[in-house]
């Protein structure tokens, strides 16, 4: 349990680099069949979980906690393989999990994934149904999902509209075979921004990816990944949380983000601009101001989801009512997002009304304190202890360090600095 005393944040922040990045970095790496260096790498749960697989596929990893570098040799990826059946162990990842099914079946090995906390009820059909269809025999329990077969090149069809990591997860694996492979997109792909993050990664470590209007990706046959050292940039999602504390009143500097990111979440930028912030440049970064009366917005998530719990708490403070839409997503989340930071706001006083895809929020000034819980998520941790900030009494969060582990192990030490 994390106990927060009522005061306000000062301060500056490093912002940690983006975990959807060293994902994407550390898998291109590995299937450069070479070494590589990854820099600015923290090393949380999801990550652990993405390197920890990868060893499995015969990949070594050599972390340097000091440097925040971490090193990777990929020369024995796929070889000298003994086991008939691997076992890899995603934790609670669902980047780790979707972005590595494709990638094992090129092992040529019988794999069974295993999952923790929600993550085997995730959605996972459109990987079933491209396995029925290509002949790939596949097993789902209550906490694995074992799959034996061969990924062949060819043409893959995809739905956008469920996660953006299926598309992700075969990118990358097509793109090691021989032959030219596609896939088209059957319904309109959503979180955008998280595929072009994809795209740029693997160009940087030399794999080109034609992407016709995200209704098709064209992937060129025999393309070699090439060995390199690759710094990961600074995460928007996370400084998200402290954009939105200096929206609310509390004056953080967020240093390290890149002006000139491609991040999808770095929309929480411009949100806080139309609800009446202000972002203001510093020398080392930036900061959000609060200015006056903040007004309530309409925002649609489609491409944002991970903005959401934070979008909830800066919403409580915007004067009237505010709407998040298009959210039906964040329920097969690490925790039912919509229901959790709904519940859990209210307990401290929010006005918030759950709908099936959306939250509408009526602004208030502010909250109680009150016991409440993180959802074992780490999204719904980070939020209640910004919205913190503004409660007039203690506000304890349950299971909220543990919870933060997964993408931002050391939040609650930078937040009591601050």
């Amino acid at each position: 349990m994390v106990e927060i005393k009522t005061r306000m944040l000062k301060g500056s922040v490093v912002v940690p680099p983006s975990k959807s990045a060293a994902h994407r970095a550390i898998i291109s790496a590995a299937l450069t069949r070479g070494k590589c260096t990854i820099k600015n790498i923290q090393m949380s749960n999801d990550i652990v979980a993405t390197c920890g697989c990868l060893e499995q596929l015969g990949a070594v990893f050599e972390y340097n906690e000091k440097k925040g570098t971490l090193k990777v040799n990929a020369q024995g990826l796929f070889k000298n393989m003994d086991e008939l059946e691997l076992e890899l162990d995603c934790g609670e990842s669902g980047s780790t999990l979707r972005f590595l099914i494709p990638i094992a079946l090129l092992s040529g090995r019988k794999v069974r994934f295993i999952g923790h906390g929600r993550l085997m009820q995730r959605p996972q059909k459109p990987y079933f149904d491209m396995f029925d269809e290509k002949g790939i025999i596949y097993q789902q329990e209550w906490d694995s999902i074992s799959a034996y077969g061969e990924l062949k090149a060819g043409t893959y069809e995809m739905p956008g509209d469920i996660s953006s990591q299926f598309i992700t997860g075969l990118l990358f694996a097509l793109s090691c075979l021989k032959e030219d492979s596609e896939i088209i997109i059957t319904k309109p792909m959503q979180s955008r921004g998280y595929v072009d993050m994809t795209i740029s990664v693997m160009r940087d470590f030399g794999v080109e990816i034609v992407n016709e209007d995200y209704k098709r990706f064209f992937i060129k046959g025999g393309q070699k990944y090439k060995p390199q050292t690759y710094s990961v940039e600074a995460d928007y999602s996370q400084a998200a949380f402290f954009l939105v504390a200096g929206a609310i009143g509390c004056d953080v500097e967020c240093i390290g983000l890149r002006e000139d990111s491609i991040q999808g979440d770095r929309a929480i930028v411009d949100i806080i601009k139309q609800v009446g912030g202000k972002i203001e440049k510093t020398e080392r970064g930036i900061r959000a101001v609060r200015t006056g009366v903040m007004r309530g917005i309409t925002v649609d998530v489609r491409e944002i989801p991970d903005l959401v719990p934070i979008l909830a708490v800066l919403f409580t403070f915007c004067e009237g009512e505010s709407r998040i839409i298009n959210a039906d997503r964040l329920r097969m989340k690490e925790s039912d997002r919509l229901k959790a930071i709904a519940t859990e706001l209210n307990h401290l006083g929010a006005k918030v009304t759950e709908g099936g895809n959306y939250l509408r929020i009526e602004g208030v000034q502010v909250l109680c304190g009150n016991t409440v819980s993180s959802w074992n998520d780490h999204r719904i941790a980070m939020a209640l202890a910004i919205a913190a900030c503004r409660a007039e009494w203690d506000v304890c969060i349950t299971g909220a360090r543990e919870a933060v582990k997964k993408s931002y192990p050391d939040f609650f030490e930078v937040y009591d600095r601050l």
